[in-house]
């Protein structure tokens, strides 16, 4: 899908999509509670059809090893291979995009002590054997769905078990959100330290959960108002467990006149709207640094930004594991350019356009998909321009 994104001003309010995060773990909890008629405001992203398709392939009477179609999310993919091991003793993990390139390595160096067979081929995941109680020591700093993944399992298994990290989390927010979800399901989890103290032979029980507005979605708003735009997002839980909620921080910091180092080790997700927020700070520098993981998601998520704000006519100077942005008055635009793939960068693109001086193509629009179906439509119910052209 190709639009042509035209300059100018947004106004209005929007409610965001519910929290594709949020919506994933409750998905699986009320799948293992045999409950999940009692879930409200589910998100139908593709991301979460992709948990809804493997948790019923996962729970399917049929016999053998499932295979589980993950598509690009890499929620489902880190949340289910644990789950798979407990229920079903393995399973065949495919996706699409870059997701079957994501690292596992966590999940594989656990599965050599446990002795629990893997093979990772011509995108093909293939896991083979039976979690068994006990210890689970799993690093901090690459990504807290291994976390997420062993929480949702270890609760199945007949003896206790515990999670140790060895070294710091860098996404509590996202843990804090499993615990919270857990918890409404009737599964106990004790932290402290560091260290997951997980009963063995608990059940899911039935909980009737509405799914909160997704605060990662409702950032490209809130970008949107940063740049001068008069626009609402209505609906948000200001009291959420969603780690992404700091964007409101976030957004007051970055109307300070003063230049800034903005830490998303924590929240790689808002990247790209805090970019665009950064890149029309006149006169004002901006770091995002401790972003490495963003080379990892739909994208390489850090040379993205940079290429789209760059060609837009930003300064942004991609480092390692940071983006180093100049912010100007205005946006040149008049240029063509491309979504990755990648639902953020086409959202960032979007509101990007509206303080550009001449119109934007994009392609790959269609990729908002992934998390935001009516994206396209909530942007022109605040007044955005977007022509479909092919």
């Amino acid at each position: 899908m190709v639009v042509k994104l035209m300059p100018g001003r947004l106004m209005g309010t929007v409610t965001p999509p519910p929290s594709k995060s949020q919506a994933h773990r409750a998905l699986i909890a009320a799948y293992l509670a045999g409950s999940v008629d009692r879930l409200d405001h589910l998100a139908d992203s593709q991301d979460i059809q992709a948990t809804r398709r493997c948790m019923e392939a996962l729970l399917s009477p049929d016999e053998g090893t499932p295979r589980l179609a993950c598509g690009e999310s890499g929620s489902t993919l880190r949340f289910l291979i644990p789950v798979a091991l407990a229920l079903r003793g393995g399973g065949v993990f495919t996706g699409q995009g870059r997701l079957m390139e994501r690292p596992q390595g966590p999940y594989f160096s656990l599965f050599e002590e446990k002795g629990i067979a893997y093979k990772q081929a011509d995108g093909v995941l293939t896991v083979t054997g039976r979690l068994t109680p006990g210890t689970y020591a799993l690093p901090g700093n690459v990504s807290s769905q291994f976390v997420t993944g062993l929480l949702y399992a270890l609760p199945l298994l007949a003896g206790d078990s515990e999670i140790v990290l060895t070294s710091p989390l860098e996404s509590w927010g996202y843990v804090d959100m499993t615990m919270d979800v857990l918890k409404r399901f009737g599964v106990e989890v004790q932290e402290r330290g560091g260290t997951f103290a997980v009963p063995g032979g608990q059940h899911f029980r039935p909980c009737a959960m509405t799914i909160e507005a997704d605060w990662s979605q409702a950032a490209f708003w809130f970008a949107a108002m940063s740049l001068g735009h008069s626009v609402d997002a209505a609906g948000l839980d200001y009291h959420s467990v969603q780690g992404d909620r700091v964007i409101g921080d976030l957004f007051a910091r970055l109307q300070w006149q003063e230049n800034m180092n903005l830490d998303v080790s924590g929240c790689p997700d808002l990247a790209p709207p805090l970019a665009v927020m950064a890149a029309l700070r006149e006169g004002r520098v901006t770091r995002l640094v401790n972003a490495a993981r963003l080379r990892l998601k739909e994208s390489d998520r850090l040379a993205s930004i940079a290429g789209v704000l760059n060609a837009l006519g930003a300064e942004v100077r991609e480092g390692p594991d940071s983006l180093e942005i100049h912010g100007k008055q205005v946006l040149t635009g008049g240029v063509t350019v491309d979504a990755h793939n990648d639902h953020r960068i086409a959202m960032m693109t979007a509101i990007a356009a509206t303080r550009c001086k001449e119109p934007v193509i994009l392609t790959g629009a269609e990729s908002v998909a992934k998390s935001y179906p009516n994206f396209w439509e909530d942007y022109a119910q605040v007044d955005g321009r977007a022509e479909q052209i092919d």
